[in-house]
């Protein structure tokens, strides 16, 4: 047995939320009591005891939208022209990336961020991935750097059209076999969706087949939905619908899948997303990198709407994200009251809901029965903190560097900054060789 004491205890669960001098109690890889750090110290004094000093105990953190393959991309100088919109984003950067990737490159541009993720309190990331020059294994591959480095992960391969039919029917096949393997196995590690890169590479009868090649998958689908007004025209002038529309005519949405951004959507899709259930993935940094417009979370949730957060590949640190989201959306509304409440739902309601569809236990609560996924955090509040003002000393007193130990599945991966299994160091440095050899390709 584990127990983490001695700290301030943000639980999350919807009875005692904040305890001030709280313990947690982990056996194998599940919470099973939290109490007063005195109380559970007399009660399991044989259990290993990691000692809080009085810093923060709180929930690993989830990343509903990532992209582990575009590490490489990181101080890249581009040769063309700088892009003028998202489209020429897209065409000269990562589609030219994603198929210059190797088998190797695939591993190691999974294991930075992975690490990164551990380093930054993130323990559960649902990824969105391509290789269109190596799709067969290469959800297996990143399954094996997630092992490595300890992190729960639901993963996917982004089919498309844009590389030809060969290439999407191994993307299908890709989708298909990892989530089967992930639903045999029985590893509550890591789980697989369906993806699906856009409507705009994706014609109907690409998107029929996925669809019917996910047919008893029990998955459901992660998607980029109109997050650049270029999809949404693109879809009409094409289809004759919206994209959301589409999606829905296709039976893609549902509580299961993930629509990622969603920045260009009207009131009817908004309302197809409500009635779906369907987990919307926000993601604040990349929306305003790639100047796509601010998508009208705040309208979405007050309809109903399960938004989540996510990051899309551009950071690892979802505190950074949080912060991202309520200053976007206080600029977007030119209000400064706005965007208190809904970025914290995102984040530490509405991702760990989405979560437990794909994971058996709860998750993103530090309460008995639920998965051992827990952060200490170097934080000495200045001011009161309680169970009322939780958000507020997160928002504006934590970041990611903040986080010295990071427990996952009852494991500690990280303990006082340092990898207790891991050379950083050494996948920093075989990521660099890599890297200089696929700029040279590219």
């Amino acid at each position: 047995m584990l127990m983490v004491g001695n700290g301030r205890l943000i639980t999350r669960s919807e009875t005692e939320r904040y305890l001030a001098d709280g313990c947690v109690v982990i056996d194998n890889n599940t919470i099973v009591e939290v109490g007063p750090t005195a109380g559970m110290q007399q009660k399991y004094p044989a259990a290993r005891f990691l000692d809080a000093r009085g810093r923060v105990i709180m929930p690993g953190l989830i990343n509903t939208h990532m992209h582990l393959y575009s590490t490489f991309a990181r101080g890249m100088a581009l040769k063309d022209a700088p892009p003028n919109d998202f489209s020429q984003i897209l065409e000269r950067l990562w589609w030219r990336l994603d198929k210059a990737l190797t088998a190797q490159d695939i591993y190691y541009s999974a294991m930075v961020p992975l690490l990164d993720c551990v380093k930054n309190g993130t323990t559960t990331i649902f990824d969105h991935h391509a290789s269109p020059g190596k799709v067969q294994d290469s959800l297996f591959t990143i399954a094996q750097a997630c092992r490595t480095a300890g992190v729960r992960a639901c993963l996917c391969y982004e089919v498309s059209d844009r590389d030809g039919g060969e290439v999407a029917v191994q993307g299908i096949h890709e989708n298909r076999q990892f989530i089967t393997h992930c639903q045999r196995s029985g590893d509550e590690m890591l789980q697989g969706m369906f993806g699906l890169h856009a409507s705009f590479t994706l014609g109907d009868s690409t998107l029929e087949r996925c669809v019917q090649a996910a047919q008893g998958t029990g998955a459901g689908f992660h998607v980029h939905t109109a997050e650049a007004a270029a999809d949404v025209a693109h879809c009409q002038s094409h289809y004759g619908k919206r994209v959301v529309e589409r999606l829905a005519a296709f039976d893609i949405l549902g509580e299961k899948t993930i629509a990622g951004h969603c920045v260009h959507v009207n009131e009817a899709e908004m309302d197809l997303l409500q009635r779906s259930c369907t987990h919307v993935a926000h993601n604040p940094e990349s929306n305003m990198g790639n100047a796509v417009g601010g998508a009208p979370v705040i309208e979405m949730m007050q309809r109903g709407i399960r938004v989540g957060l996510g990051t899309d590949g551009y950071t690892s640190d979802m505190f950074e994200s949080l912060k991202a989201a309520n200053l976007l959306h206080k600029h977007r509304l030119q209000n400064p009251s706005a965007a208190w409440q809904e970025p914290p739902t995102m984040l530490f309601e509405h991702n760990r809901m989405f979560a437990e569809k794909y994971f058996p236990r709860a998750m993103g609560r530090i309460e008995p029965g639920a998965y051992a996924d827990i952060i200490i955090v170097d934080y000495d509040p200045p001011t009161p903190l309680q169970a009322d003002n939780l958000n507020g000393h997160i928002l504006f007193g934590m970041s990611g560097r903040c986080v010295d130990t990071t427990i996952i599945h009852g494991r500690v991966v990280m303990l006082e900054r340092q990898f207790t299994d891991i050379d950083e160091r050494e996948v920093h440095a075989k990521a660099r060789e890599l890297a200089a050899d696929l700029w040279r390709r590219f």
